[in-house]
């Protein structure tokens, strides 16, 4: 039997929406500020993925300018109906202290691959907006609703339902507060099905960290009173030593042959910080688990038996490593290449932008034909106007390397290959200028220190020839990275230094912008004086060890 290995969507993949149309398998997963928004992957067979759409990639639909870190979207609904995929996101404005700005939008296409339309605006409540099609035609909108009156942590006030009105495009009558869930608080993440003669209520429970779990209700009538399952949580990996940790909001589909599955968030904790030696390295025995790789998307085979709630197939409720696949014809894709160049035909799918709506203000594949020109803008830590190019990293060992072709005008002009999580979590391996002009090789590193965001300098400058390119890498091992650099033509030269990888993670740090993305491999080029300096980088590779 062919097992499914998880996670089915390895690195920074979170919140996923799962949704089946024929003989095709879609999930959309949050993006945050990364641009363009919603990540969509494609698959038959439920084991093999691809990335096939990020639908919000125009500026009518999305400008995340501003935004903070771990702000943006949060949180996709994938649906089909009436011959269109709707799509339902929230662009978070504001994501701490008492208040949320948290803006709820309604997209649709024909095909996954667009075109996808202008937003509607339905409503800012709350977040976690999903939409419901019943079966007499009516659609409903869902959302967790947002309670900044209250002084304890618990501001989830519940999950309210509202209609949505397809000809006046926008949301109509009364709203609905129609479950409040169970003790685990912080109730959000719904998502309705009707089966059986009952609606049946999905929600996330226990917020996002180490107690999280999927918890269902449900009622005869859509409007409630909605009544949670005895078991309480479908999944949960909340005390449990399991591999997949963090396991919750969840999103269920049917195969064609009527087996069900669900998808839903987890994380993996590196060993090093779950205080399991490694290498006789043991780097966190205080057991402060930290998941670089963020939030993942992995899948269980249910058993929903007709009348009853549902219940993961190999029992109990916490997640399993492997399931059983659904008997379906294998459908394998084309593994990316490690390698990528660039050309005038745009950037390979992997890679994203952080926030705005305008690339060419960021970078150019024309100005020079056989490079990325980035232009330098402005600081790591910018909210609004920053040349960051990068990938998710999707393997707890890996290396990377770039080539970067760049004469800095000053010390305020620097560019290279970064490690970033957020504005207060990366590695940066830079070429700039010391105070005389002189092209050097530095690192700079912000790991995780909030609320003194500070930059540390763990090396001192190295002298660079004048001219030629620059070979920049990395190796990443678990919670170790180690830079490397090399001058055009000459060997790979160590830094000599090991930086904590597991810093660039949800867990890291008590600051601003934690628990929600992960950790990318990028490229990026800054000017601090504002001139729009570049830098050219002829290349890319990543490539699991």
């Amino acid at each position: 039997m062919t097992e499914i290995r998880n996670p089915i969507l390895p690195g920074f993949n979170p919140d996923p929406s799962i949704l089946r149309v024929d003989d095709d398998y879609y999930i959309a997963t949050s993006t945050f500020e990364w641009y363009p928004g919603v990540q969509i992957h494609h698959s038959r067979d439920l084991v093999n993925w691809r990335l096939v759409k990020r639908p919000l990639d125009r500026a009518s639909q999305l400008d995340m300018r501003g935004d903070p870190d771990s702000g943006g979207i949060w949180a996709p609904c994938l649906t089909w109906a009436d011959g269109l995929f709707w799509l339902i996101y929230t662009d978070v404005k504001r994501r701490d202290g008492a208040w949320k700005d948290s803006h709820n939008y309604l997209v649709t296409a024909p095909a996954i691959e667009g075109p996808w339309s202008d937003p509607v605006y339905l409503n800012s409540s709350g977040f976690d907006p999903s939409l419901f099609h019943d079966e007499d035609g009516r659609k409903y909108l869902l959302n967790m609703i947002w309670n900044h009156n209250r002084t304890r942590g618990d501001k989830f006030g519940g999950i309210v339902i509202q209609e949505y009105s397809v000809k006046e495009r926008r949301l109509v009558g009364p709203i609905r507060n129609i479950y409040r869930g169970t003790d685990r608080k912080f109730t959000e993440g719904p998502h309705l099905y009707r089966r059986d003669g009952w609606y049946y209520l999905l929600t996330a429970e226990g917020g996002t960290g180490y107690d999280h779990a999927v918890t269902m209700a449900r009622s005869r009538d859509l409007f409630g009173p909605y009544e949670t399952d005895p078991a309480k949580h479908l999944l949960t990996a909340s005390g449990t030593q399991s591999y997949l940790q963090r396991a919750g909001h969840a999103d269920i589909v049917e195969t064609q042959s009527g087996e069900h599955y669900l998808v839903h968030l987890c994380s993996r904790p590196l060993d090093e910080t779950r205080g399991i030696p490694v290498d006789g390295k043991d780097i966190h025995a205080d057991d402060v688990r930290r998941s670089p790789l963020g939030r993942e998307t992995a899948i269980q085979k249910l058993i929903w038996e007709p009348g009853e709630f549902p219940r993961l197939a190999h029992g109990g409720n916490a997640p399993a490593d492997t399931v059983p696949a659904p008997d379906l014809p294998p459908h394998p894709f084309e593994p990316e290449p490690a390698l990528s160049r660039f050309s005038p035909e745009g950037l390979p799918s992997a890679f994203q932008w952080l926030r705005t709506p305008e690339p060419e203000r960021l970078f150019s594949l024309s100005e020079r034909p056989d490079a990325l020109r980035l232009f330098g803008r402005e600081s790591p830590g910018s909210q609004f106007d920053h040349a960051l190019i990068a990938r998710r990293q999707t393997d707890f060992a890996f290396r990377a390397e770039t080539e970067i072709d760049m004469i800095p005008g000053d010390y305020q002009h620097y560019a290279g290959l970064i490690s970033w999580y957020g504005r207060f979590k990366f590695h940066y391996l830079a070429v700039t200028a010391d105070e005389a002009g002189a092209r050097v090789l530095t690192v700079y590193s912000c790991p995780a220190n909030w609320p003194d965001p500070r930059v540390e300098y763990p090396i001192e400058p190295i002298p660079l020839p004048g001219t030629g390119t620059v070979r920049l890498g990395c190796d990443v091992d678990g919670a170790t990275l180690r830079f490397r650099y090399a001058t055009d033509g000459g060997d790979w030269q160590n830094l000599g230094i090991e930086l904590d990888q597991s810093a660039i993670s949800d867990e890291a740090g008590n600051g601003p912008g934690n628990n929600f993305t992960g950790a990318f491999i990028g490229i990026c080029a800054h000017d601090s004086s504002g001139r729009g300096r570049h830098a050219d980088f002829l290349s890319f590779l990543y490539e699991p060890r």
